[in-house]
């Protein structure tokens, strides 16, 4: 299996699985994008998802690739990575988002592909695969990316009362059932944004380790352009189960509560896509949707089902990895 070179239906077929991921993600984390518009009634669930598809697929006018090149070379040696490290790394990705998807938990597809490109990576030459500092750099966004945005919503949503708490209840839901619209066409911006660019590394990493991107890695327009394709498409397929779980079953929201969410997480997530890290956008709102629910009443805080998100959060890593450990090691076996 080392130095593996495939033909071309071969590598068509990996690359349509990695789109096929892409989709899925967006199937999966549509809920993130559109929980809290459609959970405040600000838009029906469908055109919710039209809405938040049509900003995931332009997210790349906006955005450089910097998140692409930290998934293609910054989780695991690009001289490690062949075509079957590849697949397994999506088996697992794909495996784990299936799973949380069907029970309705909010498990971050940024991690399972994470995970999964490490744990194949471990399997084919150990732990010397791993590339330290972008590995360390992108797991401690599990802890600090539901920080930034529990804490960026309480201080968004403290300001927003300080400043409109004067004014009538029925004109403060007026002005935020419009601003959410904004509020969330940023958050799907964000959400395209990052996400789409794991998929964008994964692929261009795929094409580097077959020569075909030449000496240097750098992610092709085509690349780009499918991989915000896909995850447009699987953002139209919807995510109805976990929008429910994220838009109310982890506190209720109103326009004022999910405007400052979005704008929290909005902030969070631009900030992460400039930097280059594949932060997790389930991670993020969450954080976010705790933080504007806390503002109003701790209680008004499910934190048994928090709790439970929680752990997907901290299984989605090396459950991953073990699920695409084993399908390296089955692909060895059989090859």
């Amino acid at each position: 299996m080392d130095g593996l070179s495939l033909g071309l239906p071969a590598l068509v077929i990996i690359i349509a699985i990695a789109l096929a991921f892409d989709f899925i993600n967006g199937l999966h984390d549509a809920a993130n994008s559109i929980a809290t518009v459609v959970s405040t009634r600000v838009l029906p669930p469908r055109l919710a998802v039209f809405w938040a598809a049509g900003f995931n697929f332009i997210a790349f006018l906006f955005f450089g690739l910097h998140v692409a090149h930290t998934i293609g070379t910054g989780i695991v040696q690009p001289s490690v990575i062949d075509p079957w490290v590849v697949f397994a790394a999506l088996i697992g990705a794909i495996g784990w988002n299936l799973l949380t998807w069907w029970l309705g938990l909010p498990s971050s597809s940024s991690h399972a592909l994470i995970g999964g490109l490490a744990g194949a990576g471990i399997a084919k030459a150990g732990f010397s695969a791993i590339v330290l500092d972008g590995f360390l750099k992108t797991s401690a966004a599990i802890v600090l990316s539901p920080m930034a945005g529990f804490f960026l919503a309480l201080l968004i949503i403290f300001v927003a009362t300080w400043i409109l708490h004067k004014r009538p209840p029925f004109a403060v839901d007026r002005l935020f059932r419009r601003l959410q619209l904004v509020s969330a066409s940023l958050y799907s911006l964000g959400h395209g944004g990052n996400d789409a660019q794991k998929t964008m590394g994964i692929i261009s990493v795929l094409l580097f380790s077959q020569g075909l991107l030449g000496s240097e890695f750098y992610v092709p327009l085509w690349v780009v352009l499918a991989s915000q394709l896909a995850m447009g498409l699987g953002t139209l397929a919807g995510g109805w189960r976990i929008v429910r779980t994220m838009g109310s079953k982890i506190t209720d929201l109103k326009p004022f509560q999910g405007c400052c969410a979005e704008t929290a997480g909005s902030i969070s997530l631009f900030t992460a896509t400039w930097l280059g890290i594949p932060v997790s956008t389930t991670h993020t709102i969450t954080g976010a949707i705790v933080g504007v629910g806390t503002a109003r009443r701790t209680s008004a805080v499910r934190w048994g089902l928090a709790g439970t998100i929680v752990w997907a959060w901290i299984f989605t890593i090396p459950a991953s990895a073990a699920i695409s450990y084993g399908a390296f090691v089955l692909l060895r076996l059989a090859l």
